[in-house]
């Protein structure tokens, strides 16, 4: 498959590169895609939970 020593180091930087690409396109993606945190799926606003301390 290699006939030196060279083309196995370029096989190896070039497919170390593509995987470098990969990671950083799908964090790209990942902090392109807006959060949903407090909405829920009807797209309104949950009211603020309560805590233990809250309660009477």
């Amino acid at each position: 498959m290699f006939g030196n020593d060279a083309d196995f180091l370029l096989y190896l930087h070039r497919t170390h590169a593509a995987e470098l690409r990969a990671e950083v396109a799908a964090e790209r993606l990942a902090r392109s895609v807006s959060r949903g945190t407090g909405r829920t799926w009807l797209g309104r606003r949950q009211p603020a939970g309560r805590t233990g301390d809250d309660r009477r």
